[in-house]
């Protein structure tokens, strides 16, 4: 039973996901943009990911400009003690996406814009920046946002 609602759950999950690119039919375009070519990355933003000995959590850096088109290279490392997640994507789909992590602490992803990492662990996510605007980073493990653990990434032309 547990295996079918969350099975039930990640469907629902993926749909806005899809339908979310801004072009007709999505093309699984995000709005934050797409996955990237590793061979077309042009910079690389390494973040660390830890917790504070005040309870604070936090990605250092956590503030990010990039240009509109350009593809990135997101080097991360979980420098704490406790798993910790990268993603990226609109404000509002990151609160939703909050929203459900509370509820199951529990579940995997598999998604391009994000990263679970246990403590020492490091990882990539390469990003094609399509759009512009501010988008987020967060970590959603319930608790871990509300300590600090999120920032933004401004996407513009120039």
């Amino acid at each position: 039973m547990k295996t079918a609602i969350l099975g039930l759950l990640l469907a629902t999950l993926a749909t806005p996901v899809l339908a979310s690119g801004s072009h007709a039919g999505g093309h699984g375009e995000m709005a934050a943009g797409e996955p990237g070519d590793k061979s077309k990355v042009s910079q690389t933003i390494r973040i660390s990911m830890k917790e504070m000995p005040d309870g604070k959590m936090i990605f250092t850096p956590n503030d990010f400009k990039v240009r509109k088109g350009q593809t990135v290279r997101f080097t991360i490392k979980n420098e704490g003690e406790l798993d910790h997640e990268f993603v990226l994507d609109q404000e509002a789909k990151v609160m939703e996406h909050k929203a459900v992590m509370e509820k199951f602490p529990d579940m995997e992803h598999d998604d391009p814009n994000a990263i679970r990492l246990k403590a020492g662990k490091s990882g990539d996510i390469v990003w094609k920046f399509t759009n512009d605007g501010v988008f987020k980073i967060a970590c959603l493990v319930p608790g871990h946002y509300d300590a600090g653990m999120h920032g933004d990434v401004t996407v513009a032309d120039k």
